[in-house]
């Protein structure tokens, strides 16, 4: 049997961190067992779906890497076909045709509850005939479920699970207006697209063992189930806001790679020994979603972010400058081609600081921004009338270098600071802030060597000549 998985978001907003992680299993699942993956969007809530959403949610898998085998299917073009089936349920003798009113289901719902009696339907138009009828009321079509024994579900993260057939009621197939329900849609979706595994968080636990009922009827196969437990937020209660991003586009404008949220969100609840680091090909030789876990996860962004940082080493600088530019932009930055090619000669240097897009696009203002250079508090701080002196009797030695390399530029700062009698970083923490504005950066004279001659001896000016800002506020 070929594997057939698939991801079914609804439309009604973002595509959830905790989604994105459901899509990821079914991804790597299918990969794994040479199977197929593919993505149907539940868009039967017409007040709540939109376009936006829909197109947040490709846009957030395509981003992941998260690419369907085939176009995606939209539920709600297939409601004939949901209701057809429902429709043969009914002359079957499977479903049936039910009258309550609503009024009467609200009095029934209230007094359930009054008597703290677990709120279901009561079965009160399963075997009446449909002569008895009130006129005026649309009936709903409600499945006829059995009354006797389990429903049992062999789960393949939560093993097996069962419960009493008399605990269920007979789930709403139709509405009154011949709408398809979105339980009743799901399954008939997942038969006909030949769903052979469900993957999906375990707080639809419960609709599973309706859903199970449904597929008997029908005469279908039950596809395996593999319901993952919820990803909590650092405190262990369930993912909110409070706890930070929750939509994978905020992610994505937090400056973090793609990889390595696949990558985190792989390690929650799953993992291979004690492998942190995971590429996509091991992931996809070593995934089986019988090894997910059965407790809940919690997200940690500390840790992602250390991930981050991981991959930010790993990616090429080409590709890094391109993927800097709108966090330039966001920073007030802009690099022209002088910036860019500065940008991808000390890229080496930036990134190995940088934990985000963010960071390093902070980090990139040393080789962008326009003289007379801004100083923050810390550089300024640095920047006595004494270390500007020194400085300035620094430009001569550092103009007449053969040779602009980072050897050759440490060499003469360190016969200046031998020469004054001084300790090597009395010199080099002033000369750090006059190039950088900064008391913090890559290597010193990586960013001269960057910089230029040019560039570095018209700061080191602008310094001595007391043209910079006085003060400016730290990234």
């Amino acid at each position: 049997m070929s594997v057939v998985v698939r991801f079914a978001p609804s439309p009604t907003g973002y595509l959830h961190i905790g989604g994105a992680r459901t899509a990821l299993f079914n991804w790597l699942y299918a990969r794994h067992t040479g199977g197929r993956y593919v993505l149907r969007i539940e868009d039967t809530d017409r007040q709540r779906s939109t376009e936006a959403a829909v197109q947040a949610i490709l846009d957030g898998l395509s981003w992941l890497g998260l690419d369907a085998d085939a176009p995606p299917v939209f539920q709600f073009a297939r409601a004939e076909r949901h209701r057809e089936v429902a429709e043969q349920l009914l002359a079957k003798g499977l479903a049936y045709r039910c009258y309550e009113t609503p009024a009467e289901a609200e009095a029934r719902r209230a007094a359930q509850q009054a008597q703290k009696l677990p709120v279901r339907y009561d079965g009160k138009w399963r075997d009446r005939d449909p002569s008895e009828a009130p006129e005026g009321v649309s009936p709903v079509i409600r499945l006829r479920a059995p009354t006797e024994g389990e429903t049992v579900i062999d789960d393949l993260v939560q093993g097996r699970v069962t419960v009493r057939n008399d605990q269920l009621d007979d789930m709403i197939l139709l509405r009154s207006d011949g709408t398809p329900t979105y339980m009743h849609s799901v399954v008939v979706d997942d038969i006909d697209m030949g769903i052979t595994h469900v993957i999906r968080g375990d707080d639809h636990l419960t609709n599973t063992f309706r859903q199970a009922q449904l597929y008997q009827a029908i005469g279908a196969a039950l596809p395996r189930f593999a319901h993952i437990p919820l990803i909590h937020g650092p405190d262990g209660a369930k993912l909110s806001k409070r706890h930070g991003a929750l939509a994978v586009t905020e992610y994505r404008e937090m400056g973090l790679l793609p990889e390595a949220v696949r990558n985190y969100l792989l390690r929650l609840g799953w993992g291979h020994g004690d492998e942190e680091i995971i590429s996509i090909d091991d992931a996809i030789a070593w995934f089986d979603i019988k090894d997910v876990g059965r407790g809940p996860s919690r997200l940690d962004m500390g840790k992602l972010e250390n991930l981050n940082a991981h991959y930010l080493r790993q990616r090429p600088n080409a590709e890094l400058l391109d993927l800097l530019d709108p966090f330039l932009a966001k920073a007030g930055l802009e690099a022209d081609a002088t910036g860019r090619a500065r940008l991808l000669a000390g890229m080496d240097g930036l990134k190995q600081r940088a934990r985000t897009l963010v960071d390093l696009a902070a980090a990139a203002a040393i080789y962008l921004r326009a003289r007379p250079l801004p100083l923050d508090a810390k550089a300024a701080g640095l920047l006595t009338d004494e270390a500007r002196d020194r400085l300035a009797s620094l430009a001569a030695p550092l103009a007449a270098l053969p040779s602009w390399d980072e050897a050759s530029l440490e060499a003469v700062c360190r016969e200046a600071a031998e020469a004054a009698g001084i300790g090597f970083g009395k010199l080099a923490q002033p000369l750090r802030a006059a190039v950088t504005g900064s008391n913090v950066s890559p290597g010193l004279f990586e960013v001269m060597r960057v910089l230029g001659r040019e560039e570095t001896l018209a700061r080191l000016a602008d310094v001595t000549a007391g043209r910079n800002p006085a003060a400016l506020a730290t990234n």
